[in-house]
């Protein structure tokens, strides 16, 4: 099949101050976190979802809000707590006694943009309630099944350092998120930035730069990037080196790996690297691509060994491992 690379590059350019125009509105109040903004971004372009984990106070609300605001969509946060119920998060039926019949009442998950802050402080109902609606991307209320927006991000947090208390998603649920992002510390001059941006009157104010229709343009542009044959396998090996180290002669991470990564992974490793294509201006997709996205699609769906936690080896160390050693085309 001939695919016309100048073409769809062409189609990327055209796109590209849309890009541009986001970042820079984003900019005016986000100080530092370009990798929490860039892999929102892919999220939203190769329709997926985030789960971040990172400690309070790294601007993770104010990036998602603020992203709503820019592409003037509608924008939820819902706070997760060990009372929450499945209710309070997909809608439910409320009797009218006037009337004696039940009306649908829609929860907070019909929304665009969603912060499920903390997610793991709620129970497991609630959590499958979440993970269904992002799977499925419909909810059913009684009888009666809503659809959900078209545009649709779920950015979910955790938090590290408390464990106390919580519901850790099962690696079965972990896995129907499409990047798992650990944030750190800003830097010095970034965090002096905020300071300053704090102590004279905090950031600009977000105006809204582009609409739904041209992010719906930008996914239909993502899906039309070339990914050669040589590198789609390169993206098949390397998920296939997580389950089968020693077939590719990584024998020193067999020991540390209990179950590797699923199809899914496969899917999601190809469609964050035409992401990244896009952002970067490029019609086709590089092995580089593949690698600068393999660690936030790969590092919560490589489950570890007692010997790994033993030895303090995170998933991290095994997957830079893995792309070390398995051959670039």
């Amino acid at each position: 099949m001939h695919v016309d690379v100048q073409q769809i590059k062409d189609r990327v350019a055209e796109r590209a101050e849309s890009v541009h125009r986001l970042k820079s509105e984003l900019h005016k109040v986000i100080v530092g976190q370009e990798e929490m903004v860039s892999r929102l971004m892919v999220a939203m372009l190769a329709n997926g979802h985030v789960l971040l984990e990172g400690v309070p106070g790294l601007a993770k609300t104010l990036t998602i809000k603020s992203l709503s605001d820019a592409i003037n969509a509608h924008f939820q946060r819902i706070q997760f707590t060990p009372d929450l119920l499945p209710a309070d998060l997909v809608g439910t039926l409320v009797y009218n006694p006037a009337s004696g019949e039940f009306t649908k009442r829609k929860g907070p998950v019909f929304a665009n943009f969603i912060l499920a802050d903390e997610i793991n402080r709620a129970p497991s109902k609630v959590q499958s309630a979440l993970l269904e609606a992002m799977q499925e991307r419909q909810v059913t209320i009684g009888d009666e099944t809503f659809p959900l927006d078209r545009l649709f991000l779920v950015m979910a947090t955790q938090n590290p350092i408390e464990q106390e208390g919580t519901y850790p998603l099962p690696e079965a649920q972990v896995d129907r998120f499409m990047l798992k992002v650990v944030l750190s510390y800003p830097k010095q001059d970034e965090e002096r930035r905020v300071l300053d941006m704090a102590l004279d009157g905090g950031g600009a104010q977000i105006n809204s730069v582009i609409t739904p229709e041209e992010i719906f343009a930008m996914q239909d542009t993502v899906k039309m990037i070339y990914i050669d044959d040589q590198v789609r396998d390169y993206i098949l090996n390397v998920v296939r080196a997580t389950r089968e180290p020693k077939a590719f002669g990584i024998n020193d991470v067999v020991p540390l790996i209990d179950f590797g990564a699923s199809p899914r992974a496969t899917i999601f490793l190809g469609m964050g690297a035409r992401a990244i294509a896009f952002l970067q201006g490029r019609g086709y997709v590089t092995p580089q691509d593949v690698k600068d996205i393999a660690l936030d699609v790969l590092r919560h769906r490589v489950l570890l060994t007692y010997e790994a936690e033993a030895e303090r080896t995170s998933s991290d160390d095994v997957i830079k491992s893995i792309l070390a050693k398995v051959p670039v085309p």
